[in-house]
């Protein structure tokens, strides 16, 4: 169905044909006209299918023609009427919802509406003076907004409809407390909308609960993956898979490559390794300030782009064009990321490839993921040579006993709760002429006046400060008297 047919006025439809839409997908046909009606809506679609769009330009329609009753038709002259935060947009990464604020900015530039976007790891103070200057609509981080709201910044008195970008991930992240927070301050006579690539029943119960009689979208089953990316997995060690990624990329013609890691700092091991081997990468995950990774996802979406790795902090919403293969280095541990993962590419109808590479700790989680997409996934035979030709000899990979017959030295057990013994650390004749042991405070070795020391005896030392015994006396314990046998009468 084309845009003009699902009730957008002549502003928005003028936005979308200016960037060359006409066909409007699936949960754009399906939701545009539940959000224009204004109904809650809970919707599901798998990542790439246009879900931005499908609630940023209901929203921008409606609070522009609620704008323009309220003041008549007439531009509304700065400090007159200030601006309220009409409507309200929650995401959970910061990435996301910049990527969500250009998408306001793109389709609501004949609109009238302004927006701005707030997000931690950069200075409030721009962020202040844009919301000073009042928005219609905000788009936020939940640790950001309820920091800007206990400073008095933001109030959300005045917000119609707000809305839920990745519901799933941010009760992933720990944000339920803050949401439940952020939710007590908008007005309960409100629209509200729940988008997301995955339903759990969390997110079920949350919709059931802020939600009233919502109308259900859901385009795809339920954690499935595009089907147009292809999907296959590699089976290697651990130790091999920076050598294989390296081999990967080198034979592999691509436009541009996304890598995931499990780990920030396996993510920056990863691009030390690609460098060393001369292959352009850049790293993004949560270490990295704002300007860093922005400046990383501007390469990437640059002409000449780097390899990104990056953590799951890329997996949900971003949409870069022409990412032709994703590689999952680690397989997550939530299976639903996956999906989010691989759904980098092969969005807006175009072709993809995702390739997983699975270590032998990792059969489980591969188990996990096929349970969840209800797929198998296909095993990649094309790297089997390098990867046997790549295994070491198994004599070295055996395990080797440190007082057996090999590179390590024979050295005696040591005691219970004793340090090891190693030669020459003690035993070393002393250049003194007492002969006593060096100055590491090891045991007596040599000869000192012509004698040899043997082993100690059992003697007795007396007490520190007790006197002497006079000569003759006996020394020791005194000898116990033999008790007489009882007697019987």
């Amino acid at each position: 169905m084309s845009f003009d047919q699902l009730g957008l006025s002549a502003e928005m439809l003028r936005a979308v044909q200016a960037e060359g839409y006409s066909i409007a997908t699936p949960i754009q046909h399906q939701a545009i006209p539940a959000v224009l009606a204004g109904n809650d809506v809970m919707g599901c679609a798998q990542t790439g299918t246009g879900k931005t769009a499908a609630f940023a330009l209901p929203t921008l329609q409606r609070l522009a023609e609620a704008h323009a009753s309220a003041t008549g038709g007439r531009p509304n002259k700065h400090g007159k009427h200030p601006r309220k935060i009409r409507s309200l947009v929650l995401s959970p990464t910061r990435e996301l919802a910049a990527q969500i604020g250009a998408s306001f900015a793109v389709y609501g530039r004949f609109s009238g509406m302004r927006h701005t976007v707030v997000y931690g790891g950069v200075s409030q103070n721009p962020q202040v003076r844009a919301l000073r200057a009042g928005v219609d609509i905000l788009v936020a981080t939940p640790g950001r907004l309820l920091d800007l709201m206990q400073q008095r910044h933001i109030n959300l008195s005045a917000v119609d409809v707000l809305i839920l970008d990745e519901a799933d991930q941010m009760l992933d992240m720990g944000f339920l407390p803050p949401l439940r927070k952020i939710v007590a301050s908008v007005p309960q006579n409100r629209q509200t909308l729940m988008f997301s690539a995955t339903m759990p029943p969390e997110i079920r119960r949350l919709a059931s609960e802020w939600l009233r009689e919502p109308v259900h979208v859901q385009v795809a089953p339920v954690a499935a993956p595009a089907e147009l990316v292809e999907q296959s997995v590699v089976f290697v060690e651990p130790k091999q898979k920076a050598a294989l990624l390296t081999q990967f990329l080198r034979s592999t013609p691509s436009s541009r490559t996304l890598v995931f890691s499990r780990t920030k700092h396996g993510a920056d091991k990863i691009v030390r390794s690609l460098t060393r081997s001369g292959i352009r990468a850049e790293a993004i995950h949560g270490n990295k300030s704002q300007s860093v990774r922005q400046r990383a996802l501007e390469k990437f979406k640059s002409d000449r782009p780097p390899v990104l790795v990056a953590t799951d902090i890329a997996s949900r919403g971003l949409d870069i064009d022409g990412v032709s293969h994703v590689i999952n280095y680690d397989l997550p541990e939530v299976p639903e990321s996956y999906v989010h993962r691989i759904g980098r590419t092969g969005r807006a109808g175009a072709d993809g490839v995702a390739v997983s590479f699975c270590g032998r700790e990792e059969r489980s989680r591969l188990r996990s993921i096929e349970k969840l997409t209800r797929r198998k996934i296909r095993i990649e035979e094309k790297f089997a040579d390098f990867i046997e030709a790549d295994s070491p000899p198994a004599s070295d990979t055996a395990d080797k006993k440190p007082h057996g017959d090999g590179p390590y030295k024979k050295y005696p057990r040591r005691k219970k709760g004793g340090k090891p013994f190693r030669p020459g650390k003690f035993g070393a004749k002393s250049s003194s002429s007492t002969g006593n042991s060096d100055n590491s405070g090891g045991k007596p070795s040599g000869t000192s006046n012509g004698k040899k020391f043997g082993k100690p005896g059992k003697k007795k030392f007396a007490k520190a400060g007790a006197k002497p015994a006079a000569p003759g006396a006996r020394t020791g314990k005194p000898k116990r008297k033999r008790r007489a046998p009882a007697t019987t009468s």
